[in-house]
């Protein structure tokens, strides 16, 4: 009978092995030897039904097709713009993906996004080559203006975010702030100052106990002792 050897969400080191026997299988980030499955990577263990595969800890953003993201202009080009995605590569925008507004050839495109400002942006194609290309077209896609953007690991956004989005809405609930969670791990917020920053703590707590089980309930007392000071 299949055993595991590690608790889910605990922290799995390469070399080390996850289960014995037949009835688990190896997802991403294991391996089979025999009876065994063993872990390559360092990285959060985690039980999928009868899957096991563990979870990078750290790692840059790798682009996937409709993925929204928050993303930093840092060039304007004759015919669009290109971003800063927290990847190994940059994306650009199209004028034809940029409004649903005509935006004629020629126009000033720093009216529209100029360097430095964030927008969010849904990733529409991801070429053999790693050219990556994004739309602004569709709900919630837009450019960002005031709040404050933090940068956070990408494997802990999964855990930022919640179940059906559970431990944001702690967090918006809580301080009143609009929070927008990027899958490249840009996160937008905007509030009250003082809620900015305690949206930016609770943040910053999740990513670094991101392994801990019971988390979101922690996460919820924790914010009700900060509120209730």
């Amino acid at each position: 009978m299949g055993k595991l050897l590690l608790k889910n969400k605990e922290v799995a080191v390469p070399g080390e092995v996850i289960a014995e026997g037949m009835d688990y299988l190896p997802g991403f980030g294991t391996y089979r030897e025999k009876e065994k499955i063993i872990a390559n990577r360092i990285g959060l263990l985690f039980v999928d039904g009868k899957v096991v595969k563990t979870i990078p800890l750290e790692g840059r953003y790798l682009p996937k097709v409709n993925d929204v993201i928050i993303c930093r202009v840092f060039d304007v080009l004759m015919s669009g713009w290109r971003l800063d995605i927290n990847s190994a590569y940059s994306a650009v925008l199209m004028l034809q993906e940029a409004s649903f507004k005509y935006i004629q050839k020629g126009a000033d495109l720093t009216k529209f996004f100029s360097l430095d400002e964030y927008v969010v942006a849904k990733i529409i194609r991801v070429s053999s080559q790693n050219l990556v290309d994004l739309t602004m077209k569709g709900p919630g896609l837009r450019k960002l203006d005031g709040g404050q953007i933090i940068k956070v690991g990408t494997y802990k956004v999964p855990r930022i975010i919640g179940k059906k989005g559970s431990m944001i809405s702690l967090i918006k609930d809580a301080t009143g702030c609009r929070v927008i969670v990027g899958q490249n791990g840009y996160v937008w917020i905007q509030g009250d100052p003082e809620k900015e920053l305690l949206a930016i703590q609770t943040i910053k707590k999740i990513e670094e106990e991101s392994h801990k089980s019971g988390l979101t309930d922690e996460i919820k007392k924790y914010l009700d002792k900060k509120v209730k000071k």
